[in-house]
């Protein structure tokens, strides 16, 4: 059947990077972000504090959204009211958060073939998982030279209640969109996180430029290759 809808994953993906790379850059200025706003946290324990928020999103069954599964975890780690310290997050993620572009690759390959694909009348959306506020989102799209406008949707914690692996977020976009599966590719680097999507007849291609897999999962995967060879598999289609 005739693919129509690409799916793609965002950071490791259009956006290259090593994951753990990327976070142990920016962990520490959102940190230091705090402290230089005058709350007084001991950073390590901070840290560990927001991944244990980043766990309770992962684990979120859908009946919240990951924004409040977020800061439900962490408001009571924090010495501030939730008001105050999102607003210092947001503040953060549209400001200091920049500077981690320098953790990442940019390739222009990554609007190419974004641009490829709609220009062959295909539909694109960014299956990023959800666990980054909007303002966090928007700039990596920045950073990965993209058109935010090109895509139907853009995944951000404070729209989805559900976050990779969990089938439920893919099932979730398919659902919203009355996507068949059979017409949909799913794109992304991580072996665990994205392709779970075959679970629900949908097929993928495994990015290997900077491929993920954490727990040594086997590969299965209906395509893979490099950008290069994705932009090239993409004109064919």
């Amino acid at each position: 059947m005739e693919i129509k809808h690409l799916l793609f994953d965002l950071d490791g993906t259009l956006l290259p990077m090593v994951q753990e790379e990327f976070v142990k850059f920016y962990m520490p200025l959102l940190a230091k972000a705090y402290l230089e706003a005058g709350v007084r946290i001991d950073p390590k324990e901070f840290i560990g504090a927001v991944w244990k928020g980043y766990e309770a999103m992962v684990k979120n069954d859908g009946s919240q959204t990951n924004r409040e599964a977020f800061w439900s975890y962490i408001d009571p780690c924090l010495p501030v009211s939730r008001k105050e310290s999102e607003a210092l997050a947001d503040a953060f993620y549209d400001g200091e958060f920049n500077r981690a572009v320098s953790a990442t690759q940019p390739t222009e390959l990554s609007d190419a073939v974004v641009k490829l694909a709609k220009s062959k009348g295909m539909k694109v959306y960014l299956a990023t998982n959800p666990v980054f506020p909007r303002c966090a989102t928007m700039n990596r799209i920045q950073w990965a030279g993209l058109d935010a406008e090109d895509f139907e949707v853009i995944t951000t914690y404070e729209d989805n209640g559900y976050s990779k692996p969990n089938i439920e977020y893919f099932r979730q976009i398919l659902t919203k969109f009355n996507l068949n599966p059979e017409e949909c590719l799913m794109i992304g680097n991580d072996v665990e996180e994205d392709l779970i999507i075959r679970r629900l007849g949908v097929k993928t291609f495994l990015v290997t430029d900077t491929m993920e897999n954490k727990k040594g999962l086997p590969v299965e995967t209906d395509y893979q290759g490099t950008m290069e060879e994705l932009y090239r598999f993409v004109e064919k289609l």
